[in-house]
């Protein structure tokens, strides 16, 4: 596989696993080639041509050094300039090169184009219930904010250390954080027999051996909002996936749409003082730990082309390649 080739299977991967399914996604590029079609000559030049085949622009290819096959990767969560040197280090190896570095939060126009896979959450709200046009509404204020947010980011940092190093760099953040919240729906769907409570819950994510290695760091599933007493309810995969927090206004909505459990990541201070307001039991399965979830459902395609990982950052691989 090349860079081109890795890229497209996470787009297919993401797509195959989004709330809004294959024909959702569709619509949303339809939408924007409808958009670019009416655009101005200039307006066209500057419009990003990437949004016309990939759905998740926090995703993408920023530095291709050397376009080859891609046989041995250095996968990490968070990749800095400090990981860019890893892999020129590792390199060093007689035959045994980093071929490509592959990162999950964003980096370069990704990290700057964040905000803009955050769409996706009004969906996944309105998958659970509540009204489209609310979800909509709460989630416009949060996007602005978070595009404000990234502004200011130093988004080239990392990329310029790739180019001027000379190492292949490229990230995929919502096509892996589909796959993760896709994996937990089915999974905790396949127990909810047995779950019944919060504390239940809990302990099923607990089997999952990214949750389960999380546990030995003290970073493992746990209730933020609620108690382990306390009935679920209906459980939401609602803070999963879609680029980051989305609006602290939503659990009030979401209370009202029958959701009684909400499976998260993160939670900010803000969010969970309204989870509170609004009786939500919030349970936080892990950052980093989800992260590498999806990351790893993802790394099982590669290693079955034959492709080595080794990673980095944070990123616990455990593959289910059999």
């Amino acid at each position: 596989m090349k860079i081109a080739d890795i890229q497209k299977l996470a787009i297919k991967m993401g797509i195959e696993s989004d709330f809004r399914g294959k024909k959702g996604v569709q619509k949303l590029l339809d939408s924007k080639k409808q958009k670019f079609d009416k655009l101005s000559g200039k307006e066209k030049e500057e419009f990003d041509k990437d949004a016309l085949e990939n759905p998740y622009l926090d995703s993408g290819v920023y530095n291709i050094a050397q376009d080859k096959e891609i046989k041995r990767v250095l996968v990490g969560i968070d990749i800095g300039p400090d990981e860019i040197l890893i892999a020129k280090e590792l390199s060093v190896e007689p035959g045994r090169s980093i071929d490509l570095v592959i990162a999950h939060h964003p980096v370069g126009k990704g990290l700057a184009q964040l905000a803009d896979v955050m769409e996706l959450q009004a969906d996944v709200y309105n998958y659970y219930g509540v009204p489209i046009n609310v979800a909509e509404g709460l989630m416009r204020e949060r996007i602005s904010e978070v595009a404000r947010g990234v502004n200011a980011s130093n988004h080239q940092r990392t990329v310029d250390a790739a180019r001027l190093l000379k190492i292949n760099l490229m990230n995929s953040h919502t096509p892996c954080d589909n796959l993760a919240a896709k994996f937990l729906r089915d999974f905790i769907d396949s127990k909810l027999k047995k779950i019944e409570r919060v504390g239940e819950l809990v302990s099923a994510l607990k089997e999952i051996p990214e949750y389960k290695e999380a546990m030995k760091i003290g970073v493992g599933p746990k209730i933020f909002v609620g108690s382990p007493e306390n009935h679920c309810g209906k459980i939401a995969l609602s803070e999963i996936t879609g680029g980051t927090e989305g609006s602290s206004k939503l659990y009030e909505k979401m209370a009202q749409a029958g959701v009684g459990t909400v499976v998260g990541m993160h939670i900010s201070e803000e969010h969970k003082k309204e989870a509170e307001l609004a009786h939500i039991n919030i349970v936080i399965a892990g950052h980093i730990s989800s992260d590498s979830l999806g990351v790893n459902l993802f790394m099982d395609e590669l290693e079955k082309k034959g492709i080595e990982i080794i990673p980095c950052s944070g990123f616990t691989r455990f593959s289910r390649v059999k």
